[in-house]
């Protein structure tokens, strides 16, 4: 059974997403250009950008198939929290939130996300959730890096997507803006989904999804700025999923999918990046994952729960 259902249409529903922030760009202080093309709407790298720009930006990481919400921080000595929810988690956070694309051309690097991700297919996920999408309209992407695509890395992508370049619609902010923090500390359940995947866990067992994460500050240095938002997610946030199924196996999976489970887990996100030569790629995949997370069985009523907030140790059942 396919974990995603091709009928949700990925690519559509976040064009629409991407054309309410081009409708509100000046209230959202981000800007729209264009390049070879595509349109691109600037969130964080020439324009300000914000708290909203940040907000909508996870939104449509998310193919609007999930609702992202700014609250009250119940961690880490943040003022501010990232609560994401989603009844569609694979659709949303595998085949389109996952940053799996990496685009390297020349001096430009970016960490892609967004669903035109599941047009090109070029990550073996596609394969393990059973889902690619040829989407017949417009295509959808984000980029978290630092510097705008030049031409030949828009033509690049259009080409990846078997696509002509004015078909592409783009975001793209820096790990060190504030929109950047906010979409990447809304990748809560995107961060135990995809540990599930690589834990072989059956995808199509997860109903839905809701996490939260502390919104850490920015800053304008970037090794730092990664860190920061990273941190949020391996020691701060908590994750539930609504699951299906038996309960042993739900016992055996749940004290595996928390961060603490890596054997990286314990240092400062920073400090993990710099001893990898800086390439995010060759860190150990399973370390990125929640806190916490408390699997609840819907059929059974049974909670399983494990990891580390903190320096606190979860309960496990």
């Amino acid at each position: 059974m396919s974990a995603v259902k091709k009928m949700l249409e990925l690519n559509a529903q976040a064009s629409k997403v991407f054309a309410q922030l081009v409708d509100d760009a000046l209230a959202l202080k981000v800007e729209i250009q264009e390049i070879a093309g595509a349109t691109l709407v600037d969130c964080g790298i020439n324009a300000p950008g914000g708290l909203e720009a940040g907000r909508r930006l996870a939104e449509l990481c998310l193919a609007g198939l999930g609702t992202v919400s700014i609250v009250p921080a119940s961690s880490a000595g943040a003022s501010l929290g990232v609560c994401v929810r989603t009844d569609h988690p694979v659709a949303a956070c595998l085949a389109s939130q996952y940053a799996g694309w990496r685009i390297a051309q020349g001096d430009f690097f970016a960490m892609a996300s967004g669903p035109m991700r599941a047009v090109a297919g070029r990550e073996e996920l596609f394969d393990k959730i059973g889902f690619r999408e040829a989407a017949p309209g417009t295509l959808v992407g984000v980029m978290e890096t630092s510097q705008l695509p030049t031409v030949e890395v828009i033509e690049s992508i259009a080409e990846s997507c078997h696509v002509s370049a004015d078909r592409l619609l783009l975001a793209a902010a820096p790990t060190t803006s504030l929109a950047g923090c906010l979409q990447i500390s809304a990748r809560s359940v995107e961060t135990a989904l995809h540990k599930l995947e690589q834990l072989d866990f059956d995808l199509a067992r997860i109903v839905s999804g809701f996490g939260q994460a502390p919104l850490p500050d920015p800053t304008p240095e970037f090794v730092e700025a990664i860190g920061r938002t990273n941190d949020a997610i391996l020691y701060h946030s908590e994750v539930t999923l609504w699951v299906r199924g038996d309960d042993a196996s739900l016992a055996e999976i749940t004290p595996q999918v928390p961060s603490s489970a890596s054997p990286d887990h314990g240092r400062p996100f920073a400090d993990i990046f710099r001893g990898y030569n800086g390439d995010f790629y060759q860190i150990d995949p399973l370390l990125f994952s929640p806190a916490v997370v408390r699997l609840v069985n819907i059929e059974t009523g049974t909670e399983f729960l494990a990891g580390m907030m903190g320096s606190n140790a979860a309960r496990q059942t």
